[in-house]
């Protein structure tokens, strides 16, 4: 008898986050049957807007809202169940439908309410070399877990859970003392302890009543029995923990061969690579970014593109399209389809520019050096012509204006893949196929 076993694809940003990921996810669910996160936590924000309504969701994979597809949270992603029960209640369904079309991994790790107490602590140590973590409790919980001494989703399903979290506390909080920090019942950001440890209880409890299995065994036997899986990313190819711009990253693989870590699924078992990015380039918090722009060219695309963080609200750093840090994430990702998102945010420029090689100690690169401070590294850049007008109208992909289909033909050349979708505004009917 013939396999009719299938390929999960996978679905990531190639920038620093932010790229428009749910709303594409949300735009391609209708084509799979399984939606699979499989990396980060709360920090992670994506927007989903269609019906005059805007959702954010932070934890919950961005196919929730068709009801034909499971959406599995898998083993590689952390969960903070107050944020967890706070985000299910602001989605507008019925809990009983939620826990029909939401399944989770019982080996993704818990994000504690210490564990954010010594985000904040470890970031204000930090001083003046901060990594502008949105204090969500990430990396600590990451790092329990790489240390073997993190809380699992199974282990809130013991009777004893409660000794397995104090334990946990209470090494966290010895540690925020060692630091110099007052632990007396206080967050560093003003917020409860107490109170927040509550709410996080009161999450736990929901948490307990959702369907919970072995991702790993389910995602695979979804895949031999010949359903689509699309394994839904986070953050950004250049945050990456192994392959970002180190420190300045997240705590998790954000490439495609974090799917197979985070959902239990063989390199072989990967199919298509779809990859986001925007038409120009943004990011939140410290670290490197070559095309950044401090002036009021860079304040204009902050502003058509309401550029401000949708975890933490904080204005994004804005620049051009840096092509050679695109042609790098498509390498280290295998991408094998592009798609362009806030294409629309350009309408208004007469002329833009993309970089296309970096000058870098007296010579010219067009790759990432391992030391790129920004004394060191100055964009070579392209200019290209606007189309200055709205792209709604458009209707079609071959109806895109004449100026924005070079754009994308000169970026399919640099990087070696084709442009198959284009964003051009915020709603899932906002968005172009080719």
């Amino acid at each position: 008898m013939v396999s009719k076993k299938s390929k999960a694809d996978v679905l990531l940003g190639l920038q620093w986050g932010d790229e428009g990921k749910g709303k594409i996810v949300d735009v391609l669910t209708p084509e799979y049957d399984v939606i699979a996160r499989f990396q980060g936590g709360p920090n992670a924000g994506h927007t989903l807007e269609f019906d005059n309504k805007k959702y954010i969701l932070h934890t919950i994979p961005s196919g929730i809202f068709h009801d034909k597809a499971t959406n599995l949270i898998g083993n590689g992603v952390v969960i903070d169940p107050m944020i967890f029960h706070k985000e299910l209640n602001s989605l507008g369904l019925p809990l009983a439908e939620l826990q029909k079309r939401l399944l989770l991994s019982r080996k993704a790790h818990l994000i504690l309410p210490s564990h954010k107490l010594l985000d904040a602590a470890l970031e204000h140590d930090k001083g003046d070399a901060k990594i502008g973590s949105t204090l969500k409790g990430i990396g600590p919980a990451y790092t329990d877990k790489v240390a073997r001494t993190g809380m699992r989703l199974g282990n809130l399903l013991q009777e004893n859970y409660r000794e397995t979290y104090d334990a946990l506390k209470k090494s966290h909080l010895k540690k925020i003392a060692d630091l110099g920090f007052d632990t007396n019942g206080v967050l560093l950001d003003g917020l409860d302890f107490d109170a927040y440890e509550q709410k996080w209880f009161e999450g736990a409890d929901v948490l307990r009543n959702f369907p919970v299995t072995d991702s790993e065994i389910f995602v695979n036997k979804s895949l031999q029995d010949g359903l689509k899986v699309l394994a839904e990313g986070a953050q950004g190819s250049l945050l990456d923990i192994d392959f970002g711009s180190y420190p300045f990253v997240t705590s998790s693989n954000t490439i495609a061969a974090g799917a197979c870590t985070g959902l239990g699924i063989a390199p072989s078992a990967i199919g298509e690579v779809y990859g986001i990015f925007k038409a120009y380039c943004t990011r939140v918090g410290s670290g490197p970014f070559a095309t950044e722009l401090f002036d009021a060219t860079g304040e204009m695309l902050r502003k058509e593109g309401n550029e401000f963080g949708s975890t933490t609200g904080r204005p994004r750093r804005c620049g051009w399209l840096d092509l050679p840090a695109l042609k790098y994430s498509v390498m280290i990702n295998g991408v094998t389809s592009l798609i362009m998102t806030k294409a629309d945010v350009l309408n208004n420029f007469s002329q833009f520019e993309a970089c296309i090689a970096y000058n870098y100690r007296g010579g010219q690169i067009d790759y990432i050096p391992f030391d790129c401070t920004p004394d060191e590294i100055e964009p070579v850049y392209k200019s290209f012509k606007g189309w200055q007008k709205s792209l709604a109208g458009a209707g079609s992909f071959d109806n895109l204006p004449t100026e924005l289909l070079d754009y994308i033909k000169y970026i399919e050349e640099y990087t070696g893949v084709k442009v198959n979708i284009v964003s051009t505004g915020p709603d899932r009917s906002e968005t172009l196929i080719r």
